[in-house]
């Protein structure tokens, strides 16, 4: 586990990261997500060691690191930037790199790379160099050089900016392979929030350095069907104890996300055109710290959150076991 304690870190003069703690697990898919400028590469390079903080601790498995951190605790820690840098030679020999100066033999290099090079699907450009390479390309091979030499800790800057879809899909689904073959705590920034819901285990946001509250509430894997009920985008797709109704010409696996302040609540069911009413009761309730809100958690089957009004919570009698109507259109759920 590699984590910041009490960091606050300048940049010329400018405080551009604030944070109490900050931790990568073991074994963790944790995505950050902010607007350009929020900090996110900041954050990867004091977590790769690459960088010390102004003030502040970077710890890895609970021991602090020196503010020069030594070349063996770097290389347990493996970032990939944005645009990253590939060394002059063949796509075969930039994934070797770090094999070679690491002392492995030939044979062992070329079935490490073999592996990387088949889950990445980087088999039909081993030969090219890198002006030979597409932008996005090239990160898939700085992911590769990365994962060969089989870091503890991958951090990843915006990994498929550069890349199509079916190719962002292919390196997360390379990335899952990888972390299912051995332990692997993976890190990547991203101002795609589809791509934090779809893939992350974990979502951290940040906002001019410092963590900002994100909506990780109503969240759930669910396989899409084919086809669907009474019209071809309308479908109905079991979670947990119950089904909800949503619209998408979209099939297979998939997050729907809810958001809480699309759910109208009441004590009873109400004449509307809202496709999903579920009926249950609450189970806790938490006031925004301005007080704008409250978030109302209910178990309708399974656990949903929903935000209204103080003054509705009280005109409803809101109250941890109280019966409660959760509604929402078909139209409201989000699929990433």
């Amino acid at each position: 586990m590699v984590e910041l304690r009490g960091v606050r870190h300048r940049y010329e003069g400018r405080l551009v990261l604030d944070l109490e703690h900050f931790a990568v697990r073991d074994g963790a898919l944790l995505a950050v997500v902010g607007h350009n400028g929020a900090g996110k590469s900041t954050l990867l390079r004091l977590l790769a060691l690459l960088e010390a903080p102004t003030e502040g601790r970077v710890l890895l498995d609970g021991v602090t690191v020196p503010r020069r951190a030594p070349a063996a605790l770097r290389r347990r820690v493996t970032l990939v930037e944005q645009r990253p840098i590939l060394f002059r030679g063949t796509v075969h020999h930039n994934i070797g790199y770090g094999l070679r100066a690491r002392g492995v033999g030939h044979a062992v290099a070329d079935r490490m790379i073999g592996e990387i090079v088949e889950r990445l699907g980087l088999g039909p450009l081993l030969s090219r160099r890198r002006h030979e390479l597409s932008d996005g390309e090239v990160q898939r091979v700085a992911v590769a050089r990365a994962l060969a030499v089989r870091p503890d800790v991958l951090l990843l800057d915006e990994p498929v900016s550069s890349a199509d879809r079916a190719s962002a899909g292919a390196l997360y689904r390379a990335l899952a392979a990888e972390r299912a073959a051995r332990p692997l705590a993976v890190c990547f920034a991203s101002h795609q929030l589809e791509d934090a819901y779809r893939w992350a285990d974990d979502i951290r946001a940040l906002a001019d350095g410092r963590l900002s509250p994100v909506t990780p509430e109503n969240l759930f894997r669910v396989e899409l069907p084919t086809g669907g009920g009474g019209s071809d985008t309308m479908k109905r797709v079991r979670v947990g104890g119950i089904e909800i109704a949503v619209m998408t010409d979209r099939t297979g696996p998939v997050v729907l996300a809810v958001p809480p302040t699309d759910i109208f609540v009441s004590r009873e069911p109400l004449p509307s055109s809202a496709r999903n009413v579920l009926a249950g009761r609450v189970t806790g309730m938490a006031i925004e710290r301005r007080g704008a809100g409250v978030h109302v958690t209910a178990d309708v089957g399974v656990e949903l959150v929903a935000v209204v009004t103080a003054e509705a919570a009280r005109d409803l009698a809101l109250a941890p076991g109280s019966p409660v109507v959760f509604s929402f259109k078909a139209s409201a759920v989000q699929v990433f």
